[in-house]
Parts: C-alpha cells; sequence; structure tokens
C-alpha cells in the first residue's frame, strides 16, 4: 500500500465562487471526475468553509461579496502556506494577475474559459503537490530468506532450500502490516514511532506493548529460516536481518 493519498479517496476542491448558477454547473463537472466539491457563494462563507475542512485545492472568483478572492487568499495564506489557489476572475488585467501570483496563486484563469482546460490545471497542480513515494512503499510483494509475502493476501510462504514442503501462514491484518514495514525495510532500522503511527495511529505505551506481541508473532514464523532474525535496536527499533546479505554488505 502506498503512503501517498489512495485513489479510491476523492480529492476535496473548495469552490468560492458567487454565481450560485456558475458555481452548480462548475461543482457538477468537477464531481463527476472525482473530485468532491464544497461551495460557497461568498467569500466570507469560503473563509468558514476553509476552517471546518481541509481541502486539496482551491478555486476562488476574484470579484465576491464580503471578501474578495483576493482577501480570502490573504487571509488562508495567514495559516496555510500549501494548499494549492486557483483564481478564477471576468478580468484579465495584468496588475490583478500579479497580485493574485503575490499572494500565493498557483494558477489564475479568465473567464470565460474551458472547462477541460481548467481540469488539466487541477490535475497538474495536484500532481506536483504530490509528496514524491519510494518505489518501495508501494511494493506487495516480497522476498526474504526463505521466505514468499503476499501482503495484499496476508499470506507468508516457507520454500524451505534444502527440500521439503512448502508451508504457508495467514497473518493477521496488523501482522501483515508490521511484516510489511519490516520488509520494506529489510537490512535496516524501521523506528518504533514509524510503526505505531502507520499501523495503530498513534505512538503510546499501550500501543507499543501492543507492537511488541506481534513482533513476538512474526519472530515465531520467520524462525523456520536460520538466515533471518527480527532483531531489538535499543532505543529506536527493530531490524528484519537477512544475515547472508547483512555479512556480504
Amino acid at each position: 500500500m502506498a503512503t501517498k493519498q489512495p485513489v479510491d479517496i476523492a480529492p476535496k476542491i473548495l469552490l468560492v465562487e458567487d454565481d450560485r448558477n456558475f458555481g452548480d454547473v462548475l461543482r457538477s463537472y468537477l464531481d463527476m471526475h472525482d473530485f468532491d466539491v464544497t461551495l460557497a457563494t461568498d467569500g466570507q462563507a469560503g473563509f468558514e468553509a476553509f476552517n471546518k475542512g481541509k481541502f486539496d485545492l482551491c478555486i476562488f472568483d476574484v470579484m465576491m461579496p464580503r471578501l474578495s478572492g483576493f482577501e480570502l487568499a490573504e487571509k488562508v495564506r495567514e495559516t496555510d502556506t500549501t494548499t494549492p489557489i486557483v483564481f478564477l476572475t471576468a478580468k484579465s488585467l495584468k496588475e490583478d494577475i500579479l497580485n493574485g501570483f503575490r499572494i500565493g496563486a498557483d494558477d489564475y484563469m479568465t473567464k470565460p474559459f474551458n472547462s477541460e482546460e481548467l481540469l488539466a490545471r487541477i490535475q497538474a497542480i495536484l500532481k506536483r503537490s504530490q509528496p514524491a513515494v519510494d518505489p518501495k512503499e508501494e511494493q506487495t510483494e516480497f522476498e526474504f530468506g526463505e521466505f514468499h509475502f503476499n501482503f495484499p493476501l496476508r499470506i507468508l510462504t516457507h520454500t524451505p532450500k534444502n527440500g521439503g514442503d512448502n508451508s504457508k501462514e495467514k497473518l493477521s491484518p496488523k501482522e501483515a502490516q508490521l511484516l510489511r514495514l519490516f520488509a520494506i525495510r529489510k537490512n535496516n532500522i524501521l523506528s518504533r514511532s514509524e510503526a505505531l503511527t502507520k499501523i495503530w495511529g498513534e505512538d503510546n505505551y499501550f500501543t507499543a506493548r501492543s507492537m511488541d506481541v506481534f513482533v513476538t508473532k512474526l519472530r515465531k514464523y520467520i524462525k523456520l529460516d536460520d538466515d533471518l532474525e527480527i532483531v531489538n535496536i535499543h532505543g529506536n527499533g527493530f531490524q528484519l536481518l537477512v544475515k547472508s546479505e547483512a555479512t556480504d554488505a
């Protein structure tokens, strides 16, 4: 499983547009392209909606009552410097465009515009704003020692190198999540804090004790291979050690 946003979760967009008819049409268009759109119809309502939610991108009309799009963006940028902002305006004055970028805009579109072009720009901005993902974080099947691990199926298969029958274990969801992290970090340290945060959602005494129980279970599974060991790294975490590879290194 990747650490980036799952593809089945629609990116959230805050659309602030005082022309209700145009706003409804644009929201419907973006909904059709798998975005989760919140529509506000003036600048102040947009600011209140922004404070209540978490958005992947904002689209602000410039000319609006109560707060203009520029004023709204300035208030947003006081507390949030990273959420992308796209301005929509009926004006194409160079000074307005430059002012928008000075405030912190990521893009600027003049009405009327092509909906497909807006969609392409939104997709490009969201792609740029996503953190880079290590390919290892997207890996779902692993080989270490005499084991093959299929993470989606949660199946750990042991194939003895000296002959003999294969054996399989069906892991629990947390066992599988923890073994996957060990496999990604093979021969490197997996910090206790990272594992607890990613799997249990928090790092505290009780989740740490729970993790220790699961580490013990995983050790029992891999003891079939003398070349493997889950090592305690005092004060830091654990390490899935493939002894032959570590020696070669």
